[in-house]
């Protein structure tokens, strides 16, 4: 059975390019914690009410981008 030919080794890309929209929560989220493991590692942070004050505040703030980004972008 024949193989499908996609395209000559040097020929041109397609020019329809996929792109993906930036899901705002989870970079947000995903930098809290990062930022948050390296303050706790570092013994910047040592009370855990504070740490856990953090965490729900920077959550709060990242679904707060994430919403907005939703509206704005119209979906």
């Amino acid at each position: 059975m024949p193989r499908e030919h996609h395209g000559a080794p040097g020929a041109a890309p397609d020019r329809r390019r996929r792109t993906h929209r930036t899901d705002w929560m989870a970079l947000l989220s995903g930098l809290l914690f990062v930022v948050l493991g390296i303050l706790v590692l570092t013994r910047s942070i040592t009370d855990p009410l504070v740490l856990s004050g953090l965490v729900v505040m920077g959550l709060g703030f990242a679904g707060l981008v994430a919403v907005i980004a939703r509206v704005v972008r119209g979906k």
